[in-house]
């Protein structure tokens, strides 16, 4: 369960994979898409997963009608907008949402510039509103290779002083670490954090090649880092945090069910591992689900769960300062409760 007295947060969510069914029909309607379906039921098997996919990039699939309606800058703003309202209603208090401008401009051939500033126009205004705390993270979508990556690296470089992080995402098997370290060096050149999917379908080695080739302060997924001891004690002992994603890894079939998610490994090695929903647009799921359903499944028990819980706060792109005023700002919700 939710422990009221430490900070919720949420490290690893896509916000083009958080898209509302809703939103995509009134985007759809508003711009004679060709949607397959035209209400809500209809919709859903087209864009949330109903049952565990054969892998990834399967499930990568189902982002078609989530990129599919940002027919333009104003759409993407919105769909930034209400990322940061589903945050607040999940009783988020600092969330980091990342994306990647190359995969959301492509279906209607915006400018990845252009989708960078609407992103940040649409988040500038949901902070303002809901008031939750906001970082973002750059994606370099790996799929596409190191050429656009380098265009899409210059794209998020145009708002380098709003951006905290990279990343790195999309199709690990066939597109390495190694390619793109590169795009990296700058990354940190620029002062921002850096986070790499790595582990997720490929093995140690990925890891290791993100944490060294890259510069990876924290790994999303890393369910192959089980397989190697020496690595499980390297993340531990420098404090590398990873994303677990449980429900979203079960969907892809990188793991065959909860109970034989790592995440408990993580844990009893002192890895400072976190709870994350990935792409909940997607997934069909909310933060507190992955808190009070998923974890209980996973077999974590309520202190794991706790220690995942304020692991997010540790390993959290924030300044000290910021972290004690999320802290401060919870004790004072949770005293007049």
């Amino acid at each position: 369960m939710i422990d009221p007295a430490i900070p919720l947060i949420e490290l690893h969510r896509h916000l083009d994979g958080n898209v509302r069914l809703e939103t995509i029909l009134d985007l759809g309607r508003q711009h004679n898409l060709p949607l397959p379906a035209w209400d809500i039921e209809g919709l859903r098997p087209y864009v949330q997963v109903t049952g565990p996919q054969p892998g990834v990039m399967a499930f990568i699939a189902k982002f078609q009608w989530q990129v599919g309606v940002m027919v333009d800058f104003e759409a993407v703003r919105r769909i930034a907008y209400e990322n940061v309202e589903d945050a607040r209603r999940d009783g988020i208090d600092y969330i980091e949402l990342r994306f990647s401008p190359w995969f959301m401009a492509q279906p209607h051939k915006l400018d990845p510039v252009g989708v960078v500033e609407a992103v940040l126009a649409g988040i500038a205004a949901g902070q303002l509103n809901f008031g939750v705390k906001v970082n973002l993270i750059g994606i370099l979508s790996r799929t596409y290779g190191p050429e656009t990556a380098t265009k899409e690296l210059e794209a998020l470089l145009s708002q380098r002083a709003r951006i905290t992080a990279l990343d790195l995402a999309g199709d690990e098997a066939n597109f390495p670490a190694h390619l793109f370290r590169e795009h990296f060096r700058r990354a940190r050149a620029a002062g921002w954090h850096i986070t790499v999917h790595a582990g997720e379908i490929a093995g140690p080695g990925s890891i290791w090649e993100a944490v060294r080739g890259l510069g990876a302060e924290r790994i999303g997924h890393a369910l192959s880092a089980v397989e190697d001891p020496i690595l499980m004690e390297y993340l531990a002992e420098h404090r590398i945090g990873v994303e677990s994603c449980l429900t979203s890894n079960v969907q892809t079939s990188c793991v065959s069910d909860y109970p034989a998610h790592p995440l408990r490994k993580f844990l009893k090695a002192g890895i400072p591992a976190t709870l994350n929903t990935d792409d909940p647009g997607i997934s069909a799921i909310d933060l507190p689900f992955e808190y009070n359903v998923a974890a209980p499944k996973a077999g974590l028990t309520d202190t794991q769960i706790r220690q995942a819980q304020f692991n997010a706060m540790e390993v959290a792109f924030l300044t000290g300062e910021e972290k004690q005023a999320l802290l401060k700002n919870r004790t004072a919700s949770t005293l007049n409760l």
